[in-house]
């Protein structure tokens, strides 16, 4: 299948992320991978750096959408560098780009993917991230699961619903 029929998913988190987060960033990025999905991301460090240096151990595709000017900002294991000159307002490009999407801790960059996500219809698998509520009441959406390995696997599988 060519790289636009493939399943999308994009995996989101902090540049400045701890070392537990990147680990799992980088199981899920290797599961996605595995599974055949590409995966999309902000295209700097940190979880974005991870969950494509998962997806490069196992030949996976990798798709960054930076926020800055140059294609040259990406990480190492990006295979496709998309500049915006957008700054954060790519994190709209980032989930638009994607069947799903898996959060692994984040900031507030995450927050609002997570929203922008959410708002949009796509699928949000969390893995100890952003807890959502409205007024003291808790807010669904974000389907939370309890390591990487389930969140890649949550993820294809809500992608696939998705894309039905």
């Amino acid at each position: 299948m060519t790289g636009a029929g493939r399943v999308h998913v994009a995996v989101i988190g902090a540049a400045r992320a701890t070392d537990r987060e990147c680990e799992a960033a980088e199981r899920v990025g290797r599961g996605l991978a595995e599974a055949g999905a590409v995966v999309v991301c902000g295209g700097l460090g940190g979880v974005m750096e991870a969950a494509c240096r998962g997806a490069k151990a196992v030949g996976g595709t990798t798709v960054g959408i930076l926020p800055g000017t140059s294609r040259f900002d990406a990480n190492d294991y990006v295979d496709v560098a998309i500049p915006t000159g957008i700054g954060e307002a790519r994190n709209a490009l980032v989930v638009g780009a994607a069947d799903a999407v898996v959060a692994v801790g984040g900031e507030f960059g995450t927050l609002s993917e997570i929203a922008l996500a959410l708002k949009a219809g796509t699928p949000v698998i969390g893995w100890e991230t952003w807890e959502l509520a409205r007024a003291g009441d808790a807010v669904t959406g974000v389907e939370v699961v309890g390591g990487p390995e389930d969140a890649a696997r949550m993820a294809l599988e809500r992608a696939a619903r998705r894309r039905r």
